[in-house]
């Protein structure tokens, strides 16, 4: 007997049994409609200060296991754990049209403008030097679907770019995949004093899917 698709309202509803590395480490924060666009919303795993000092784990070893940052990342190698319990790895969250509506991507660059490349970002040192800064609404990289449609990723909070995913570029399917894990965007560092207030125009878990499933009642009773 054939069993009835899941409803969305089901999926967004379903937690695992166990949490995910990702959960146990991180806090996820949303920005819903990034810069007034429907459903294109961000995913911000803000990395807990419950893991490298309960564990006593180095940042390369945290880095190795959570898999959301490259081998050969600068940045990660800092035995000042303050530095690594701020960051924020930037990602799609799970409504964005590229994950809902079945899209297939062609192709992401990280080229934002003529004169601006995030690939381009090299950083190096204790003060990060030559590090791109970032405002909320800086863009991260563009993707481009095979229907047509193109699509920002922005970064949602202030800071220094320590990192973009050069392997999305190589592999774009993987920011659908595992868009929590190897599917990431970029890794943001905000600054010390800001570090507490990064949040506060972000949303919730919880606030996050309340917003989705107030936009799909919305849409079910425009339909």
């Amino acid at each position: 007997m054939a069993t009835e698709p899941e409803t969305p309202e089901a999926a967004l509803a379903a937690e695992p049994a166990v949490p995910s590395l990702v959960d146990r480490y991180f806090t996820r924060w949303y920005k819903a409609d990034v810069k007034g666009k429907p459903c294109e919303d961000h995913c911000i795993l803000q990395h807990s200060n419950r893991s490298l000092v309960d564990k006593n784990e180095s940042c390369s070893a945290y880095a190795k296991q959570i898999n959301l940052v490259t081998q050969t990342s600068k940045w990660r190698t800092t035995s000042s754990v303050s530095y690594y319990l701020k960051i924020c790895v930037i990602t799609l969250a799970g409504s964005h049209l590229v994950l809902q509506s079945g899209k297939a991507i062609k192709s992401i660059f990280y080229q934002i403008s003529t004169n601006c490349s995030r690939l381009q970002n090299k950083v190096s040192g204790k003060f990060k030097r030559g590090a791109q800064f970032l405002t909320e609404l800086a863009p991260l990289c563009k993707i481009y679907c095979s229907d047509g449609e193109e699509y920002t990723m922005s970064s949602c909070v202030r800071g220094w770019l320590m990192e973009v995913n050069e392997s999305i570029l190589h592999k774009p399917s993987i920011l659908q995949e595992k868009p929590s894990t190897e599917g990431y965007t970029a890794v943001v560092l905000p600054k010390f004093e800001e570090s507490k207030s990064i949040t506060e125009g972000l949303l919730t878990q919880k606030q996050y899917e309340e917003v989705v499933v107030k936009s799909i009642n919305a849409t079910t009773a425009t339909s």
